[in-house]
């Protein structure tokens, strides 16, 4: 592809392809030079043009000599539309999900509801990239801007026809989930998280509206759960730009949830859609998880699925990993859960969904991670304290911080409170503790394959390591 046709500029210079990273440069690559909280890509500009760049998408106060200069005031997102253009076709259904938690199980059960209804889907978020025959790791809720469109791209070339993706609030601050036709978007919660990166609450939420109020297409369908406070501002936002609404939940208009009744392996719910009752078996325990799939069940109606398939599907959902999911028995007989709750509210809903299914008593494990929101952490340790009958206070990523500081800082809201620093000694005491009755769970890491201490990455998987201290 053509520069100028491009960038709409006179310039028959060869386009190659998109990059971020100054290192990475091949010659007739676009390089966006970008101001980052750690790097200013603004400082590699002469180094990326010596290494072949064809053009640089940078501020206009930027430096750039050589090459074709484009300029904006918010040059990511120029940097996203022109790569958009670049790597187009993309699959023809395309949804986002928004929200502090719940964004990974809502896309992987929008994408498995999609597949039991014949298409072939694919999920992208925390987990990676996961089709219905592969997972790739990513290791980031939303990739780059250049990764997330090559991948959208080649899922088209594989004939993949529906791609539910998250949107998190660095994502779309950042423009890196843009350019693709998004027919349908989700709201599924808002709670405290990323406040070492958004300045306030209300600047937090903001990022998430963008998803609603300029990157979903004009005429798409916005999905919102209506359990959340503040699911009335979200759809203000897209009544205002016009969007088609589908509710569900409590009260919804769409999928309403007229009563949840847990059973021992899942949940039997009586739901509302166009006047009817029908009823449930979600093979999922859990309200939050109940949330999920109801959000996705919307998603799909949003994308032409119709209800009584959606219905079906929603009785033959599978666990998404690292979400409640079942790791072991131990020796007692007591059933250990794993969850990837790290904020105050998923702390608080993951032990409510276990709650009625607590015969003795609920042990949680948790820690906080390092270089991250430091204010939440006696909100999670208050959280657990307040939910649990035992808290064991751990190590979950401390990254660059005290592990021991971060540990004081939960413990400064659950006073009583059991203290042990090493991961695995905690996870095999509360294991070790339990009797027959009692429920353990291990919050925080969910999925995750590795513990970050320091600059090393240590392999480290809650579900394995509680079935080796079961053993």
């Amino acid at each position: 592809m053509l520069l100028g046709d491009l960038a709409g500029i006179a310039d028959d210079s060869d386009v190659t392809g998109f990059a971020l990273d100054h290192r990475k440069v091949a010659p007739g690559n676009i390089f966006g030079a970008f101001r980052g909280a750690r790097f200013n890509g603004e400082d590699f500009i002469a180094e990326a043009i010596r290494r072949g760049a064809s053009a640089v998408v940078a501020r206009p106060e930027a430096k750039v000599e050589g090459v074709p200069h484009l300029a904006a005031d918010e040059p990511r997102k120029l940097f996203a539309e022109l790569a958009a253009r670049f790597f187009a076709p993309y699959p023809e259904t395309i949804a986002a999900v928004t929200g502090t938690n719940g964004k990974t199980s809502t896309v992987e059960l929008t994408r498995q509801l999609w597949r039991m209804a014949g298409h072939r889907s694919a999920s992208i978020g925390t987990l990676g990239v996961t089709t219905a025959d592969d997972q790739v790791k990513t290791g980031l809720t939303t990739p780059d801007i250049v990764t997330f469109l090559s991948n959208m791209a080649g899922m088209e070339r594989m004939g993949i026809s529906h791609v539910a993706y998250e949107a998190s609030s660095h994502g779309l601050d950042q423009y890196r989930a843009e350019g693709v036709p998004v027919k349908a978007a989700a709201f599924t919660n808002f709670s405290r998280d990323h406040l070492d990166y958004h300045p306030s609450m209300d600047a937090y939420f903001a990022a998430k509206m963008r998803l609603f109020d300029e990157v979903i297409s004009a005429d798409g369908t916005a999905v919102v759960w209506t359990g959340d406070p503040k699911s009335r501002e979200v759809i203000g936002h897209a009544t205002r730009r016009g969007l088609k609404l589908i509710t569900v939940g409590p009260g919804a208009d769409t999928i309403e949830l007229v009563s949840r009744q847990s059973t021992p392996l899942g949940q039997q719910l009586l739901l509302r859609h166009a006047g009817k009752d029908y009823k449930l078996s979600l093979p999922l325990i859990g309200a939050y998880q109940m949330n999920n799939v109801l959000t996705a069940a919307g998603l799909v109606l949003a994308t032409d699925g119709d209800w009584a398939t959606t219905l079906s599907g929603m009785g033959r959902v599978s666990p998404v990993r690292g979400r409640l999911e079942r790791a072991v028995i131990s020796p007692a007989g007591a059933p250990v859960y794993v969850d990837y709750a790290h904020t105050p509210d998923a702390i608080e809903a993951a032990i409510e969904a276990l709650r009625p299914h607590v015969e003795g008593r609920l042990i949680t494990v948790l820690g906080a991670g390092g270089d991250r929101d430091h204010g939440k952490r006696p909100e999670m340790g208050a959280a657990a304290a307040r939910l649990s009958d035992v808290v064991i206070v751990t190590d979950d990523n401390p990254r660059s911080e005290d592990p021991a500081a971060i540990r004081k800082a939960v413990l400064a809201g659950a006073p009583g409170a059991i203290e042990v620093g090493d991961r695995r000694a905690a996870i095999a005491e509360a294991i070790d503790m339990a009797k027959a009755g009692d429920i353990v769970l291990v919050a925080g890491k969910g999925h995750e394959q590795g513990q970050i201490i320091g600059d090393q990455v240590l392999p480290f998987d809650d579900v394995t390591v509680a079935r080796e201290c079961a053993a």
